[in-house]
């Protein structure tokens, strides 16, 4: 192909379908560097694979990393997790929102330029995915209504925490009556008077069948939620005022039947400081 033809292909791929800035769909992966590897992995995720592997896509417009110290690692419930296992597993987490209506166009390129990265040997393979998956956005709960930065603005905003939560159910309708109570009572009055400015709500979408072989297929894809909590204050400050109780976010009750679920996971992260290796030493 002409450079020519490319350069007409993305003019004419611009000129139609969304071009919104609502984040209806998002990465969320959470990796663990192999012992003994963390600063090469950081390295490589901070000087090229953000960049290339991410960031230069087509539709994927904001993205923002995360650290978990130990400290942080051994706030994170409950012991026994279905997504990390042990729980302290996955201490750099990374999320990015892909435009809505975006999702197929965007995949075809990620798909595409991993292979290529893989060819060129510039993917760091001492790293364990913990939880990969692409996701679709369900809803956002604001706790100050109109006011304040909207989801759009979160990967940018100077947050100073992030509270990964995952969420089971027993099958779609169950998670439709959670989603339901969770955007219309439960979030609501957690958020009131909280640190947390907002919480965004996703459910995860299969991986394409050739996605790159150590990213393993999507769980839950049916069943699941995943909540991201943007917190205005550092987790480690306000953990136990606040969120220590978000195991029994899930729990349903009363009039809620079948509106219930399993927390497998709650993970507190503070965001990273791009171009540096601040926190690398205090991961183990």
């Amino acid at each position: 192909m002409s450079e020519e033809t490319r350069s007409e292909t993305y003019a004419e791929l611009a000129s139609v379908g969304p071009y919104g800035v609502r984040p209806g769909h998002a990465l969320i992966t959470m990796v663990e560097p192999h012992p003994g590897h963390e600063y090469a992995y950081n390295r490589w995720y901070e000087d090229d694979h953000y960049y290339a592997g991410a960031m230069a896509m087509p539709w994927m417009y904001a993205g923002r990393r995360w650290v978990a110290t130990r400290e942080l690692q051994e706030l994170r419930v409950p012991e026994k997790s279905a997504v990390a296992r042990p729980v302290t597993a996955g201490c750099y987490l990374s999320t990015y929102w892909i435009t809505e209506g975006r999702y197929d166009d965007h995949m075809k390129w990620t798909v595409g330029i991993n292979k290529r990265l893989n060819r060129d040997a510039r993917v760091h393979q001492e790293r364990t995915h913990v939880f990969t998956a692409f996701q679709d956005h369900e809803a956002t709960v604001y706790r100050d209504g109109a006011a304040g930065p909207r989801d759009f603005h979160a990967l940018d905003h100077p947050y100073a925490g992030l509270i990964l939560q995952v969420v089971d159910t027993e099958g779609p309708q169950e998670r439709a009556a959670l989603l339901e109570r969770l955007r219309t009572r439960e979030l609501p009055r957690r958020l009131a008077g909280s640190p947390a400015a907002m919480v965004t709500v996703f459910r995860p979408t299969p991986l394409p069948g050739d996605r790159m072989t150590y990213v393993k297929q999507v769980e839950g894809v049916d069943t699941r939620l995943t909540l991201l909590w943007f917190l205005e204050r550092d987790p480690r400050e306000c953990w136990t005022e606040h969120f220590t109780d978000l195991e029994s976010l899930g729990e349903g009750g009363g009039t809620d039947a079948g509106a219930g679920g399993r927390v497998e996971l709650v993970a507190p992260f503070i965001p990273t400081v791009p171009g540096t290796d601040l926190y690398v030493d205090r991961l183990r």
